[in-house]
């Protein structure tokens, strides 16, 4: 029997989950629309909790004021990455030119990027909530305590990233260093759900052998993470691409981003091939309304909006609404395959 305080910790957590896929979604609308330095400051937006509208409400060297704030902090990064050994990468960010150059100011950019902050922020209060309630489970699964805390400090350096971002004005291995992040909080989050759900629950028993079903499930995993990797970086590319032709010319942006693209779309073909037999591994293993079935056809779904997305992405000079739908799917993906991971390692297994 699970007890109310126990269903409250799993609805929260739930709730987390999603609240994070709308973030990554929000990230995905900020960058498309190129909105990323709409705040050319962090946690503030031009030194205010709500950003101006209008260009007359800022100061006549606004552009100056921030440029020296974020070369300042900066400097701080650089020490900070000496300190770890990282010499080149220190010098490199301190030689930036991009860097000197100032955002004019957009107020829709500025709002775009706006709401994306106070979705972040939501994610921060579900993610305090969830650390809060799991102490409920304190006598029976001390884990999931651990597990929800650690989430607030890594959601914290996600923050203190995220200011990163801004400062190093779009760098673009922050960037995917932010993505990995985010990431990292959804495996967290999705694996303390798992566990809460299945607390009090016994162990599936089927029939046939799944140590194969859980090793290529692993498999997937990893091939799904690597093409997250190069789907960051083709989009590092473009963005560099785009700000070299003024933003002009679309259709020829694919053409020259040379060969991350073309394994990134030869890895597409291995992602679609791993979940198809994932599908038929799971079907054979499973039937009725089974989780783990469940899960692999939305698995099936995700992957194939994915697949859309790509498409118009590489065939129809980036839209801005296939690019945020191909971040969130992605993500979306790979947080099936994770749960879906987790339903079939707790399922026991009889030898024939």
């Amino acid at each position: 029997m699970v007890s109310r305080s126990e269903q409250r910790f799993i609805r929260i957590n739930l709730i987390t989950i999603i609240v994070t896929l709308l973030v990554i979604l929000a990230g995905g609308i900020v960058r498309s629309t190129g909105s990323g330095m709409g705040c050319p400051d962090w946690p503030k937006c031009f030194d205010r909790y709500i950003p101006p509208t209008d260009v007359s409400q800022l100061p006549a060297n606004y552009k100056e004021k921030y440029v020296a704030g974020r070369l300042k902090k900066n400097e701080k990064f650089a020490k900070y990455l000496e300190s770890m050994g990282k010499v080149a990468l220190a010098d490199s960010i301190r030689h930036d030119k991009s860097i000197t150059i100032p955002e004019e100011f957009n107020p829709t950019k500025t709002w775009t990027e706006y709401l994306n902050r106070l979705a972040g922020v939501a994610a921060g209060i579900f993610l305090l909530l969830t650390a809060i309630y799991s102490f409920t489970y304190r006598k029976t699964a001390k884990r999931i305590i651990v597990l929800s805390i650690l989430n607030i400090f890594v959601v914290g350096y996600q923050a203190w990233l995220g200011s990163i971002v801004v400062s190093t004005n779009l760098a673009q291995w922050v960037v995917t260093v932010h993505m990995l992040l985010a990431l990292v909080i959804l495996v967290i989050s999705i694996y303390t759900y798992n566990y809460a759900k299945q607390l009090n629950k016994a162990p599936s028993v089927i029939m046939y052998k799944i140590l194969w079903l859980k090793g290529f499930l692993f498999f997937t995993l990893i091939v799904s993470i690597a093409q997250i990797i190069l789907g960051t970086e083709v989009r590092e590319a473009i963005d560099i691409i785009a700000k070299s032709l003024a933003y002009s010319g679309k259709a020829t942006w694919i053409s020259k981003v040379g060969s991350i693209f073309s394994y990134h779309r030869d890895l597409a073909i291995l992602v679609i091939i791993t979940n198809g037999i994932v599908y038929k591994m799971v079907i054979d293993r499973f039937s009725g309304k089974a989780a783990p079935l469940l899960t692999a056809k939305f698995i099936l779904v995700t992957l194939f909006i994915q697949l859309l997305s790509g498409l118009a992405l590489a065939y129809i000079a980036f839209p801005p609404a296939a690019q945020a739908l191909h971040i969130l799917f992605s993500t979306l993906l790979f947080s099936l395959q994770f749960y879906l991971y987790l339903l079939v390692y707790r399922t026991s297994t009889y030898k024939q």
